[in-house]
């Protein structure tokens, strides 16, 4: 009796433990507690305040839940991350977060390896999950829900162990602005026949998709707090990326990525993100997930997709199939295509096993992203100490001392005077908040040479060094072809060498530099202040969304006068916008600026339109009809270019940047011919790269450049002129005649085609004129070395 008394009181107290532990349960919201839907439903997309609702009521109800605020948004919204582990780690976070400090900088324990060692047993695993950069991916960001209840509320062992072990950075969008923009445009277009397509607009206000290609020029202020107090601060070993690619193709990929990859990215990386991605595909394929495939078209070759790469963490891109936003759409078998290494229909030893076709809905995308995640966490608190092991070893590796013949640092310099106004600030503020050790110098000789005060100077010897090399030299991208002679794409550009984008030299050194440091000084990177005259400009927007355009707008500093830097001063710039409506109806010249009184007419007789880089059909077309609402259909058509060449003869200029200028050159009928159009890409294929020019310094346009400076070259034009005696056209850069000069980093496949060409033009048409750059002068606001040359077409 007393024995089955026992057996009783257990059976009894283990009730009694689970009634607890569904209480406790019930306490931590679900999403649909606070979304009012489960993140997956069709048709269902959540606000950016309903994410941070739900997120916050995790907070409260769950102390394994961090959340946080760190910032606010281009457009003012909250910009969070939710921290997530067990109860204990979290209280203890400054020591696990000095542990990880130590790690990535061996040199704070004076690189001893006993020490690394106890530090390595003790640590955890740092892993940051970001969501929601590009914001028509739109199930990322409702998966983070879903991960987040999961990891806040389950009792399974494995979730157990993982919040045991690591430490979880997530951040449920990096992007928030666009989660509302596109949700109010989902919402708008429900039961329309444009429901599921696209916004009519750039889901970051300024960058649209290059939100994902600022990780190393840190331009935007969502990347600025992601790096400063996530990336910087916790220092993660893995970082799951998680987005969304096309419909037909994959259901899922994950590294290992296809070749190249950037040359500086440590060995200890390659391999971990190969390890990791091919555990996740193995996992999930048995558990019945189909269409996965690995080593397939991405690439790891630009550090303007990847950081932690240069500072100590693997980067996992995953990338689910997409349906139309939110909307369930059919996939036909047939229907399906590979990429670059797989056919979709057949499986192979990267690819597999098949998806037969049919539904696709967000739930299917959530499940993918959900499973990702966590069989990912499994992995890093499964393997902890190899984890930790594998980050230490690159911080020994990056902060050993060079040998003789080594490279031991770059000297990084520029005409004098040296101010922070110029590329030099640039690029020091860039290595800064990389975490890289920049030391200012003292005037100094080195090898017969000697350099002013404010050289700077960035040795090798450092944690995050090879983040500098990777942007400060010259890069040589492999000539890769297919088996036809095709040349196979990147999957970004080929070119990052922000010294030459920023007019500054960057001199690789293999010896060590004797210097003193420069007097210590106030060293602000900004602009003087001047006076000047104010130039009134109208940047064309059309749409068919252009993040040109966008970067356009923020180069300039949207709606406000602001000076800029400018060789004979400063110029103001006071801008709108205008679009195909206003220049069809003739009424692009009215302005509402701040701080001044301008005639109706100023525009049309002393201003400018800008056309940023767009192709020739979206700029005439626009929109076709019937595929998106009536109001965003078209193009300016032949009555708006109509209105721009009555514009141009009565004295205003135009100016054109990179494919737009194709759209000037059919349409105005100039004398002047592309010579890269309609150019076989087995014989000429330059796919973002940077190129010499040569420039007419005696040109307004190019008054006070250097001689020879760059282009940034994609999908660009170059220029003939077709006829050899008009005077109305006028060279300002061409490249040079000898085609092994042209090329300064990156791929130039038939480069001799652009031998001697013109890069850039300027046409007199009536009282005005009209300007084509054959590149893009403001490239990715990382191209300041050709700013001058875009102010001056606009100032002059």
């Amino acid at each position: 009796m007393k024995a089955k008394s026992a057996i009783s009181r257990f059976f009894l107290f283990l009730l009694t433990a689970h009634c607890l532990l569904l209480t406790a349960n019930a306490q931590i919201p679900a999403p649909k507690d606070s979304l009012g839907f489960t993140p997956g439903d069709d048709r269902k997309l959540a606000s950016w305040a309903q994410i941070v609702g739900y997120f916050q009521k995790l907070d409260a109800a769950s102390d394994r839940v961090q959340f946080k605020e760190i910032g606010k948004t281009t457009e003012g919204r909250p910009f969070t991350y939710a921290l997530i582990s067990t109860p204990e780690n979290l209280a203890k976070l400054d020591y696990y977060k000095d542990i990880n400090d130590k790690l990535a900088d061996p040199r704070q324990i004076n690189r001893d390896e006993r020490k690394a060692l106890d530090l390595i047993k003790k640590g955890k695993t740092f892993v940051l999950i970001t969501c929601g950069i590009h914001s028509t991916e739109v199930g990322s960001t409702l998966s983070s829900a879903l991960i987040a209840h999961r990891l806040a509320s389950s009792e399974d062992k494995e979730i157990k162990n993982i919040l045991e072990n690591t430490i979880i950075v997530l951040v449920p969008s990096l992007n928030p602005d666009g989660v509302d923009i596109v949700k109010n445009w989902y919402d708008k277009t429900l039961g329309t026949p444009f429901e599921g397509t696209s916004p009519p607009e750039l889901y970051h206000k300024y960058v649209g998709h290059d939100d994902n290609r600022d990780w190393y020029a840190f331009t935007q202020v969502e990347t600025q707090l992601t790096v400063d107090q996530i990336h910087n601060v916790y220092h993660p070993q893995i970082v799951h990326d998680i987005h969304q690619q096309g419909q037909n193709a994959a259901r899922f990929f994950l590294p290992p990525y296809e070749p190249p990859v950037e040359p500086n990215v440590p060995k200890e990386l390659v391999e971990g993100y190969t390890e990791l991605g091919l555990f996740m595909a193995k996992e999930m394929r048995e558990k019945g997930f189909e269409g996965i495939t690995t080593d397939t078209t991405y690439d790891a070759w630009t550090p303007a997709r990847a950081y932690s790469h240069y500072h100590g963490g693997v980067r996992i891109l995953s990338e689910t199939a997409s349906a139309d936003l939110a909307t369930p759409i059919e996939v036909k078998f047939e229907d399906l295509r590979g990429r670059l290494g797989y056919d979709a229909k057949k499986e192979s030893k990267n690819f597999g096993p098949v998806w037969k076709g049919g539904r696709w809905t967000m739930r299917d995308i959530t499940n993918y992203m959900e499973t990702g995640a966590l069989t990912l966490l499994r992995h890093a608190s499964d393997n902890r100490e190899r984890w930790l092991s594998r980050f230490y070893a690159i911080g020994r590796e990056a902060t050993r001392s060079r040998g003789k013949g080594e490279l031991f640092g770059f000297i990084i310099t520029a005409p004098e005077p040296i101010t922070p106004s110029g590329g030099i600030g640039f690029i020091a503020d860039i290595l800064n908040r990389a975490d890289v050790e920049v030391y200012r110098a003292d005037k100094f000789s080195f090898d017969g040479k000697t350099y002013p005060k404010g050289t700077m100077i960035v040795k090798m010897d450092q944690p995050y060094g090879s983040f500098a090399k990777a942007v400060l030299e010259k890069q040589t991208y492999p000539n890769l072809k297919d088996e036809s002679g095709n040349p196979i794409p990147p999957y970004d550009v080929t070119a990052h060498t922000l010294s030459l984008l920023a007019d500054v030299e960057a001199i690789p050194v293999f010896s060590l530099i004797k210097y003193k440091p420069a007097p210590t000084e106030t060293w602000t990177i900004g602009y003087p202040g001047c006076i000047s005259q104010r130039i009134m400009l109208a940047i064309y927007k059309s749409h068919i969304p252009s993040m040109d355009e966008g970067w356009t707008r923020w180069i300039l500093g949207e709606e406000k006068i602001q000076h800029r830097p400018y060789l004979a001063g400063c110029v103001y710039f006071g801008y709108n916008s205008t679009n195909n409506e206003q220049i069809k109806n003739n009424t692009f010249n009215t302005f509402n600026l701040p701080g001044a009184v301008r005639p109706l007419d100023l525009l049309r007789t002393t201003g400018v339109i800008l056309f940023p880089d767009q192709s020739p059909n979206q700029i005439l077309n626009g929109y076709p009809k019937g595929s998106m609402p009536d109001e965003y259909v078209g193009g300016l058509g032949k009555e708006g270019v109509g209105t721009l060449k009555k514009f141009v003869e009565d004295g205003g200029t135009l100016v054109f940047l990179n494919r737009s200028s194709d759209f000037a050159i059919r349409e105005f009928d100039l004398p002047v011919r592309d010579v890269t159009d309609g150019l076989d890409r087995k014989d000429f294929y330059i796919p973002g790269s940077i190129l010499r020019t040569e420039l007419d310094t005696n040109h307004p346009i190019a008054k006070g450049m250097p001689r020879e400076s760059i282009a940034w070259f994609e999908g660009s034009p170059a220029f003939e002129i077709t006829e050899s005696e008009d005077t109305n056209v006028e060279i300002i850069a061409r490249y040079p005649k000898d085609p092994k000069d042209i090329l300064l980093s990156g791929w130039a496949l038939g480069a001799e085609k652009l031998a001697g060409k013109a890069a850039l033009v300027s046409i007199n048409i009536g009282k005005g004129r009209i300007v084509l750059f054959g590149f893009r002068p403001q490239y990715r606001g990382q191209s300041v070395a050709t700013y001058p040359l875009l102010f001056n077409a606009i100032a002059r």
